[in-house]
């Protein structure tokens, strides 16, 4: 029977283009899981949408002297022109600023409040002397109380990743002006998030399938007792305050940004024609997957689990595959010190399958992963072009030359032949149960294993030699390793959609390979196929000095 599968992707700030670190801690990982379901034949809904919200955006614009809404629309429009050529398959990519998710945030503040888990409160706020304006928590900067490092924010440290309230900060002041803030009394709304520690430790201490850098992060902040946080800003950009006399606040982003999961279901279900076709996604027997980079754990692990225990009805995470962090040739990601790849930039000069390889093999799953130019150089052509796409040109090239364009009529299959069928069989297997567990580094490594074994048997075998002495033996071979190459496509789709659908043409089938579904595709002997071309593309050694000198240069437009 068929799964519903939802699957949320962390919403990017529409403030700056997307780097490498956003593709590898959620992006590619969230759109592998949800192609291997759609081909496993479940039933598959994968939304995000740009985070429009902030002080990430209004501090942009303030640089820029234009509207918020501006930067927020230019860096949208980016962000789905990314995706079209990444191939991030979204079933819905929208952004907060839609009056459907204003609507299903004030249901669930409202909601919420009815029930006492959202209360007023008066706070101190930081007030900044010389801008005179209270600062939102992304416009201050200190020193993290618990690991030092001088550029924390206001609401998270960056370095641990830590959640902080800005009176915590030492050394406080303002990102725009470097005055030193007073702090002045506001009243705001809170959540009770505190209501539900004893809730959320039964639920976590029952998952079983979470990772362990997940779990960890997730049990040091419910270790250290979770605390009521402010849910309101004295903001003139977001989602409005549904309660009179907060007509100049705002609700706080990082409340109504997770709210988007839901708010993009219930878009997605309008957009489809059945309204109330979100629902199977929510409830019952389906299983939500949350993507998200470590710096997020906090708010899918235990906020917003306990906004939903608060709101009721609606299914809490399967699983958060939070992932690490990526470094850039060996130094920490920085834009604002450019030290990024930028994704836009990337997409102009290069294929996206070998980026979408590149960080599969290498994705910081459980630690940390370095993105450096000469490994994907040495990824790109000792393994995409030498080892995989070798394989899939000289054996195709070898069928079009001597058996009429055709697939050859295998005739009875040796033992090592079937063994390695057989092989292609378990392979398959590995590969589905270790996507299942979100294991997708080791899952490409077990389908990279086939087509290296597949080379193997091809020089065993030589079918060039052996067609000039037994014409029928070399007709085997060759039909074992065209069948090993219609499962690769299968196992290799959902990391490198756009070279397996060429395979699959290649390989003389019709229609698209995301129809066939997660089984082996039999080749039928006599099967037209086209003249061969290669899958992949040899870079220059010259890539990487050409790289390596653009870090750092590159604008962030």
């Amino acid at each position: 029977m068929a799964e519903h599968i939802l699957i949320g992707v962390a919403w990017p700030y529409a403030n700056g283009p997307l780097h490498l670190g956003h593709v590898a801690g959620a992006y590619l990982p969230a759109d592998i899981f949800a192609r291997y379901h759609r081909l496993k034949g479940n039933k598959v809904l994968m939304v995000s949408g740009s985070d429009q919200h902030g002080a990430p955006i209004t501090i942009r614009a303030e640089e820029e002297s234009t509207s918020p809404q501006e930067i927020a629309s230019r860096y949208d429009g980016q962000f789905r022109e990314c995706w079209q050529k990444l191939g991030i398959s979204f079933d819905l990519f929208t952004s907060t600023s839609t009056v459907n998710h204003t609507e299903v945030t004030h249901d669930i503040f409202l909601t919420l409040l009815k029930k006492g888990y959202i209360y007023k409160d008066t706070i101190l706020q930081a007030y900044c002397p010389h801008c005179q304006r209270f600062l939102p928590d992304r416009y201050l900067e200190g020193v993290c109380p618990y690991c030092g490092f001088d550029k924390a924010r206001g609401d998270q440290c960056e370095a641990c990743g830590r959640p902080m309230n800005p009176f915590e900060l030492k050394d406080l002041r303002c990102h725009i002006c470097s005055a030193t803030p007073q702090f002045r009394s506001t009243e705001h709304f809170f959540l009770r998030l505190s209501a539900f520690q004893k809730q959320l430790e039964e639920w976590i201490g029952k998952q079983s399938c979470w990772r362990r850098n997940v779990m960890g992060a997730t049990w040091k902040f419910l270790n250290e007792g979770l605390k009521d946080r402010a849910i309101t800003r004295d903001l003139g950009w977001g989602i409005s305050v549904p309660q009179d006399g907060f007509e100049d606040k705002r609700i706080y982003v990082w409340f109504e940004a997770v709210i988007g999961y839901l708010s993009a279901s219930k878009e997605w279900a309008k957009l489809n024609g059945d309204e109330a076709a979100w629902q199977p996604f929510w409830t019952g027997e389906s299983k939500s997957f949350y993507f998200v980079g470590k710096d997020n754990i906090f708010f899918h692990t235990l906020v917003w689990p306990a906004m939903l225990l608060g709101y009721g009805s609606l299914n809490l995470p399967y699983n958060v595959p939070g992932n690490e962090f990526l470094t850039i040739e060996g130094q920490k990601l920085s834009t604002s010190r450019r030290w990024a790849v930028w994704l836009p930039d990337y997409l102009d000069r290069y294929h996206p399958d070998p980026l979408r390889y590149m960080l599969s093999v290498n994705m910081p799953e459980t630690s940390d992963s370095d993105f450096s130019w000469r490994e994907f150089l040495r990824r790109n052509n000792n393994e995409l072009v030498a080892t995989y796409g070798n394989l899939i040109h000289r054996v195709l090239s070898f069928t079009y030359r001597n058996f009429g364009g055709a697939i050859p009529v295998p005739g009875c299959l040796d033992v090592r032949s079937r063994a390695l069928m057989q092989q292609a069989a378990n392979v398959m297997g590995t590969v589905d149960d270790l996507l299942y567990r979100c294991n997708f580094k080791g899952a490409i490594r077990e389908a990279m294993s086939l087509a290296q074994e597949a080379n193997q048997y091809l020089d065993e075998q030589a079918p060039w030699k052996k067609i000039k002495e037994d014409r029928q033996a070399s007709a085997m071979s060759t039909y074992t390793v065209l069948s090993l190459l219609s499962a690769l496509k299968i196992v290799l789709y959902p990391f490198l959609p756009f070279s397996s659908e060429k395979l699959h043409y290649l390989l003389g089938f019709k229609g698209n390979l995301s129809e066939v579904g997660w089984k082996l595709q039999k080749l039928e002997p006599g099967q037209k196929i086209p003249e061969p071309c290669p899958v992949f593309v040899k870079l220059d050694d010259a890539v990487v000095d050409e790289e390596e000198q653009r870090l750092g240069m590159i604008s962030m437009e």
